[in-house]
């Protein structure tokens, strides 16, 4: 049986330890970080072991494989720690915000033969995967356009936003990567536009809250891909994907399919479901399938670091396009 360490006892680290605790196939070993309080907390919940030192956890013997949940800014060596000791790694996104960094990894990881798994849970999304097959089949033909909405319920706290890296960095390095896939190919070139409509004084943290991205591909396909920190109706996820012969798209999520008709309403519907926690827990748990599927079988990994630094590349031309007004040519 995988024996798997879970490395964070936040937010993300909750969902990826709830579903290894909860997966027949495995056994949840640890649970590390130096957040004592929500380690214990965790711990005492799923029936495991605590560590408060995360080195300490990847080194154990009873630790065949990894989840990484931790601040952004420990990804890097908390992943290269554990491909040293040939071990497989699930590693939220992003690698790192500084790309250099990023790409120095990306190169260790690859010497090294290390296997780890971007977290871009989205791409195991059953809608997405179901869009992936029709376009597979060419029920929709040749893909030509592919629009992406993707909008939050409310703007995060400042606090988070400032160490987010950015709207770019931290919430469309999705898009770009479900982008990616859908296309098929891989973009070229990226111009973006970006505004504050919800909060001006993001303007202190050099970030903003509403921007459109569109991306070009080496053939011509197009994405537009727009986002925005607040909608006030819920959590807006869209994908819709035009082909040479038809389209296929997706539909928001909502806790009930039941709607009521009266004599004052029509139509009348639960409101979207409320964030990613809720809207992307199938999504969550697939990617965790598919990794211990890859790990257990001594098989390609679903998604790699590579795939990371390419949308990290991409949040970074986007970035580099709002300052200059251009379009920025995509070198990687």
């Amino acid at each position: 049986m995988l024996r798997i360490a879970v490395l964070g006892a936040g937010r993300i680290a909750n969902i990826h330890a709830a579903n290894v605790a909860a997966n027949p196939d495995v056994r949840l070993s640890v649970i590390a970080d130096p957040w004592r309080e929500g380690v214990d907390k965790l711990a005492s919940k799923l029936g495991c072991a605590v560590a408060y030192d995360c080195a300490e956890a990847i080194a154990r013997d009873d630790v065949d494989a990894l989840v990484i949940g931790t601040p952004t800014d420990t990804h890097i060596d908390l992943m290269l720690r554990a491909v040293k000791l040939g071990k497989p790694v699930l590693c939220e996104k992003p690698i790192d915000l500084d790309f250099a960094k990023a790409a120095r990894a990306v190169e260790d990881i690859e010497r090294l033969n290390g296997k780890v798994m971007l977290g871009f849970n989205r791409r195991f999304d059953p809608d997405t995967l179901q869009l992936r097959k029709a376009i597979a089949r060419g029920d929709i033909g040749e893909v030509r356009q592919v629009v992406i909405t993707s909008r939050d319920p409310g703007l995060a706290p400042v606090e988070y936003l400032t160490h987010s890296g950015g709207i770019f960095r931290d919430m469309t390095i999705h898009d770009f990567d479900t982008a990616r896939t859908l296309l098929g190919e891989e973009p070229v070139e990226v111009f973006a536009m970006a505004s504050r409509l919800v909060e001006p004084a993001l303007a202190e943290i050099d970030d903003y809250d509403s921007v459109m991205v569109l991306l070009r591909t080496a053939s011509g396909k197009q994405c537009h891909i727009n986002c925005c920190r607040e909608a006030v109706y819920g959590y807006d996820q869209r994908l819709e994907v035009f082909g040479a012969k038809g389209m296929i798209l997706n539909d928001n999520h909502r806790p009930s399919t039941v709607r009521t008709y009266s004599a004052t309403q029509t139509e009348v519907r639960d409101p979207l479901e409320n964030f990613f926690l809720e809207r992307y827990a199938d999504s969550y748990r697939i990617e965790l399938n598919q990794f211990i599927e890859a790990v257990r079988a001594n098989a390609p990994l679903p998604t790699t670091a590579r795939d990371g630094l390419r949308a990290l590349h991409l949040a970074n031309c986007a970035i580099e396009s709002i300052k200059t007004g251009r379009a920025v040519k995509v070198e990687i």
